[in-house]
């Protein structure tokens, strides 16, 4: 009896995600850091049942969505450079990251 083992898969490092979407599910935000170039339009999308928010960590910052229902968007355009961190207002234990840069 021989027993054929094959390499296990080598997919993908995980790498820094980038992109201009997130997705909010499982009461998450997805990726959790999303790095962008200056100008780029995030658009976040609501996959879950509750309703969520994109708000600004700290005052003054420019990410200020209404309560998003299902399948809701909200879209901000990074027009500086720097790291916005952010959250849900409704669930203030969902926390992510878009790092704008040059």
């Amino acid at each position: 009896m021989s027993m054929a083992m094959s390499p296990p898969s080598t997919g993908a490092a995980a790498a820094p995600v980038s992109g201009d979407a997130v997705a909010i599910k499982n009461f998450a935000f997805a990726p959790a850091t999303l790095k962008v170039k200056v100008g780029t339009t995030v658009t976040w999308t609501n996959q879950d049942t509750d309703a969520h928010t994109v708000t600004s960590t700290g005052s003054g910052g420019p990410l200020r969505s209404a309560a998003l229902n299902t399948h809701a968007t909200y879209s901000y355009t990074f027009t500086k450079p720097g790291t916005y961190s952010y959250l849900c207002t409704i669930h203030p234990f969902m926390t992510a990251t878009v790092e704008v840069t040059r």
